[in-house]
């Protein structure tokens, strides 16, 4: 196995200075480009902006702005922000805790709550609570984002007063348990989303799996019903939904924009969607690169789940 992941990661380099330079190449031609954000002086002269163009290299030909930040980039240094000027790659990991609290708060919840709901329906299929489960799923895949967070914002912060409305923390509180307030919100919208989609894959192969003729086989051996579910059958019905959630999480973990937007919570998400209002390029175009290479870590990871559960796949 060592070797596939030696031989994947290597595979990876090709793909990721693809990525980059189709990522540097948009950015060059949004309208406004770079120096969108400094348009919006009115004091500023030709002059001014003359040496602002000599000052980040934009005055090069684009193939040497692109060496240039993809040397910068090796060895970590993304830029800095042309807004507040500070360092990205600090900007980004001052989010990572955050995005990563409520990105891995909602993916456990996401992933017990789905995968039990699609068992259970699978092996009750055609039941009320099918049924139910059912309906659910599909009004949680239906609901908008943002329109769901402002309505659950409205009932519990608004009205009732149970739940803050937005933030991360109190003024002046440390630690992740002064966030478990904060955090109610903004999982349950990230959450009822990932579960509606999880337990309906999980459901389909699991139901797929239930028809197997080594299903037949283990329960004419005598087997319980719960270890042919729990030992056969789940295991293997596995498989598909861990592509599923591998491919999820880097939209996941590279900050849901819309719900921490929402909530206020000082992710990735939210500043992705600060530094696109302000035309901000090289915080955009860092947090895009974390998010490709985020994908290709969790497709390895999916590939490498495989053989652990299930035998059968070896990775040569």
């Amino acid at each position: 196995m060592s070797r596939y992941v030696l031989r994947r990661l290597l595979m990876a380099v090709p793909m990721l200075l693809g990525i980059s330079v189709l990522l540097f190449v948009l950015m060059q031609k949004v309208p406004g480009g770079p120096m969108a954000v400094y348009g919006m002086n009115p004091h500023m002269t030709a002059a001014d902006k003359a040496r602002l163009i000599h000052a980040m290299g934009l005055d090069l030909p684009v193939h040497l702005q692109y060496f240039k930040w993809l040397s910068g980039a090796v060895t970590g240094d993304l830029g800095n922000s042309l807004f507040t000027g500070r360092p990205v790659i600090r900007m980004i990991l001052e989010r990572v805790p955050n995005t990563f609290l409520l990105m891995g708060v909602s993916t456990v919840i996401s992933l017990v709550v789905g995968i039990a709901l699609g068992v259970f329906s699978a092996v009750r299929p055609y039941s009320k609570f099918d049924y139910a489960a059912t309906t659910a799923s599909f009004l949680g895949y239906s609901l908008p984002t943002f329109w769901f967070g402002i309505m659950l914002m409205m009932v519990f912060a608004a009205s009732l007063h149970w739940l803050p409305a937005g933030g991360m923390r109190p003024l002046g509180a440390e630690g992740w348990l002064s966030s478990l307030p904060y955090l109610v919100l903004p999982v349950t919208v990230l959450s009822i989303v990932s579960i509606a989609s999880w337990s309906r894959f999980m459901r389909s192969s699991m139901l797929e799996v239930m028809r197997a003729d080594f299903i037949r086989t283990a329960r004419a051996k005598g087997l319980a019903e719960k270890v042919v579910i729990g030992r056969h059958a789940l295991r293997n019905a596995l498989i598909p939904v861990v592509t599923v959630v591998m491919m999820t999480m880097p939209t996941l973990f590279g900050g849901a924009v819309m719900t921490e937007t929402i909530f206020s919570w000082p992710g990735l998400g939210r500043l992705f969607f600060d530094s696109l209002g302000k035309s901000d390029y090289p915080v955009m175009m860092g947090i895009l690169l974390i998010s490709s290479t985020l994908v290709i870590v969790f497709n390895l990871l999916a590939d490498v789940l495989y053989s652990m559960i299930d035998p059968r796949i070896a990775l040569k």
